[in-house]
């Protein structure tokens, strides 16, 4: 599928992103999706394989780096700020409806991992979005303060905002502030710290099955104090009564936070249960991505009318 690399402006900064044409196209309007990539992570990784796959079954697809990560600009690097992920989501639905190709009528979000929270509280306040799916649906806020699992001690995440601060004080004197590292040396280390969601993690973006030069390794520190009072669920109601797919891995540690938002959800709504599979499975796995896609194709073919499964 062939892809063209573009650019567009989200709150005064240039992001960067892989735009996916169909061959159809020049038979009329297509419905288009936005498609977003986990935390750290970059569109030539999952979001770049779930964008191109769709656009094969005859959806535009706009794949994008988040701001101060990957190819998009943006200072300091590697910082996590919701709220600008949240306005990368609707700019990208501006840029969208600047293409001949696209039809403004048909245009839906699909955020995978982290960009699952953040595309649902960008379709909260974006009446142009018809639809919106998630896949391994996280929220970083949830994740830093409960963990994985929900199960954290929260003396681990009051530990985080203690560094945080330390690192804004060290900025204001002039200092190097540093960086959180987001992974560790080995597996083994993974493991101990995630268990095996940990270890998946690791292998994913540590190793030859999915790392990429681009993908960061750190979060600028101040992204922890961002995260903090931040709750990209709590405007999931105001989507309704436009509808919500979240795709979910059997195994997954992280579905409490999927079914949280679906239980805010006012709308049509709908848990897609993916049999065997982990939260990091659905990212590049082809026997747990290929039904996702197909019930992805099939959600957004009802809801942004016109596309055949």
């Amino acid at each position: 599928m062939p892809r063209t690399d573009v650019r567009f402006d989200s709150a005064g900064i240039g992001v960067a992103a892989h735009l996916y044409i169909p061959d159809n196209a020049a038979q009329g309007p297509l419905p288009a999706l936005v498609v977003g990539h986990p935390g750290t992570g970059v569109k030539e990784q999952t979001s770049g394989t779930y964008a191109r796959q769709l656009a094969e079954r005859g959806f535009v697809t706009l794949a994008f780096d988040a701001a101060y990560q990957g190819e998009s600009g943006g200072l300091p690097r590697g910082l996590e700020d919701p709220a600008q992920r949240v306005e990368d989501f609707k700019a990208a639905v501006s840029y969208l409806l600047t293409r001949e190709e696209v039809d403004a009528e048909r245009i839906g979000l699909l955020g995978i991992c982290a960009s699952g929270g953040y595309s649902l509280a960008a379709a909260s306040g974006d009446s142009r979005v018809r639809a919106v799916a998630t896949v391994s649906t996280a929220d970083p806020s949830r994740q830093f303060r409960l963990g994985a699992d929900g199960s954290q001690d929260p003396a681990v995440f009051r530990t985080l905002l203690v560094e945080a601060a330390r690192a804004r004080t060290a900025a204001a004197r002039g200092e190097e502030p540093g960086v959180m590292t987001m992974f560790p040396q080995t597996a083994e280390q993974a493991r101990a710290l995630g268990g095996e969601h940990g270890v998946e993690g690791f292998e994913y973006y540590c190793t030859t099955r999915g790392a990429h030069e681009r993908s960061a390794k750190f979060l600028a520190w101040e992204s922890i104090d961002r995260l903090a009072g931040y709750d990209p669920f709590f405007a999931v109601p105001l989507i309704g009564p436009r509808p919500v797919l979240q795709i979910i891995g059997e195994r997954a540690v992280t579905a409490w936070m999927a079914i949280e938002a679906h239980q805010r959800a006012t709308g049509p709504k709908e848990i897609h249960w993916i049999s065997g599979a982990s939260h990091v499975d659905l990212y590049d796995k082809a026997e747990y991505i290929d039904p996702a896609v197909g019930k992805l194709t099939a959600y957004f073919a009802r809801h942004l009318a016109g596309v055949t499964d």
